[in-house]
């Protein structure tokens, strides 16, 4: 293989993606936890109709926020450090967005997931 082609760099930026998505996955998880937690300790002191405490919610929603964002803009930086790659830096025969995709998609899904969460207080 020549010096000058290198797939390496691609697979490094594409690595760095996936470790920032897998940062704002446990984010949205734990923001998750953390909306439902207040909910969790009134139907434990045996509360009837027990609603979400709207603090717990509020720092959950921001989580699963905090996380969305964090995935969104892994994504954005991705696609602009692979558009400033020479064409030798990319790999033959692979699909360069599908992890951009996914990452959005993640990103999408959290921001949904902020919404119902704040809809359910």
């Amino acid at each position: 293989m020549p010096d000058s082609i290198d797939p390496r760099v691609y697979f490094a930026a594409e690595r760095t993606l996936l470790a920032w998505l897998r940062t704002g996955l446990a984010l949205v998880g734990l923001g998750f936890v953390v909306a439902r937690f207040g909910l969790f300790l009134r139907m434990i002191r045996g509360q009837v109709n027990a609603t979400p405490h709207f603090g717990s919610t509020i720092i959950g929603v921001g989580l699963v926020v905090l996380g969305a964002i964090a995935i969104a803009l892994a994504a954005w930086q991705h696609v602009r450090f692979c558009r400033e790659l020479k064409p030798a830096d990319l790999p033959r025969n692979y699909v360069l967005s599908w992890s951009t995709w996914f990452a959005a998609t993640i990103a999408a899904i959290g921001l949904a997931l902020a919404g119902y969460l704040l809809a359910t207080c």
